[in-house]
């Protein structure tokens, strides 16, 4: 089975920019992965941060979807400790009549920010006790379609607006967590790789794969995906130097610091210590970073070695040209199939 491409995007907010213009790159970003043939549009959620500026990616999904023609549309993901599961599914069933049949939700436990920001989202979920996203992902698929059972108190309630196609429910994590939820529901399952850094992403497939169960009207057999950083351009060298910004933007997120990504020059001129110069030279050999023809082996040799049939691809980049050209490097790479454009 040959290799699914799609793009993940966190509308990242860089130095100089707006927060604004991030959402603006993010819509325009949307429109050329559509015509050059990627499989899907995923939208990040996250709040009170000065490095995304995507914090209701259902309302990205709506402008997008306006705009494109073919490209599946998605959350990754919405958060769903922070709302109803109803108005979940009701957000989500007016994007499917908006864009039948291209509409993913993807869900998630993770705050998505900080413990006080999460408490502002939800201060009720804080008074609850034991975990309550199993049974909020069950209702929410309930809501989309599927029905709720007969003794569920909400049974009578609807999401509307009904309609002959429904969302397609993804599971998403950087945890064993999700993919156990993600198996016994027997939903399609995403890791987080670029938050771990790849570490745990096969064991984690492996578990989603030797627990998944098949259930009525859900997946014949298991569908994985990974997120993945990736940066490509014309040359290696080119490709090292738009990673600058990234790297340095790292050292900052790993101190819990969460700023606007910096351009090229202002992360060649941050002053390094001696053991971040180390921790970066050792980092660097692993990063998806490269010519297109270096990328695609990687990637492909990637999903073989941890049994992924699609990877999502998360390139931030200061310079917006350059992370265009990024994406269209790798689709000609892989031989997407181009969309025809009017």
């Amino acid at each position: 089975m040959a290799l699914s491409l799609s793009i993940l995007d966190q509308s990242t907010v860089v130095s100089g920019r707006d927060p604004a213009d991030a959402i603006r790159e993010t819509l325009e970003l949307a429109r050329l992965a559509d015509q050059l043939g990627y499989a899907r549009y995923w939208l990040a959620e996250h709040h009170s941060s000065a490095s995304h500026a995507g914090t209701a990616p259902e309302v990205l999904m709506a402008a997008i979807a306006a705009t494109t023609r073919r490209i599946r549309l998605g959350s990754a993901g919405v958060m769903l400790p922070h709302y109803a599961a109803l108005k979940v599914a009701e957000q989500f069933r007016v994007l499917e009549a908006i864009a039948p049949g291209r509409i993913d939700l993807g869900v998630g436990r993770a705050p998505g920010s900080d413990g006080r920001t999460a408490f502002a989202l939800n201060p009720a979920a804080y008074q609850q006790t034991g975990d309550e996203f199993p049974r909020q992902v069950q209702d929410l698929i309930g809501w989309l379609g599927e029905g709720l059972p007969v003794d569920h108190p909400f049974r009578s309630v609807e999401a509307q607006p009904a309609g002959p196609t429904a969302p397609q429910v993804w599971m998403l994590g950087s945890s064993d967590y999700g993919a156990r939820l993600a198996a016994i529901l027997g939903l399609p399952y995403c890791f987080a790789a670029f938050i771990t850094d790849g570490r745990g992403t096969a064991g984690a497939l492996a578990l989603y794969r030797q627990h998944f169960r098949v259930l009525p009207g859900r997946l014949a057999a298991p569908q994985a995906a990974i997120a993945v950083f990736a940066l490509c351009a014309d040359t290696e060298a080119e490709a090292h130097r738009l990673y600058r910004s990234r790297e340095v933007w790292k050292l900052s997120r790993d101190r819990g610091i969460y700023a606007p990504l910096p351009s090229v020059a202002e992360a060649e001129a941050y002053p390094l210590s001696d053991a971040e110069r180390t921790r970066l030279d050792q980092a660097r050999p692993r990063a998806m970073v490269g010519t297109p023809e270096q990328l695609r082996d990687r990637l492909l040799a990637l999903a073989g070695e941890v049994g992924a049939q699609e990877i999502a691809l998360l390139c931030p980049m200061h310079d917006a040209a350059a992370r265009r050209r990024s994406i269209t490097l790798l689709a000609e790479a892989f031989g997407l199939a181009h969309a025809p454009v009017s």
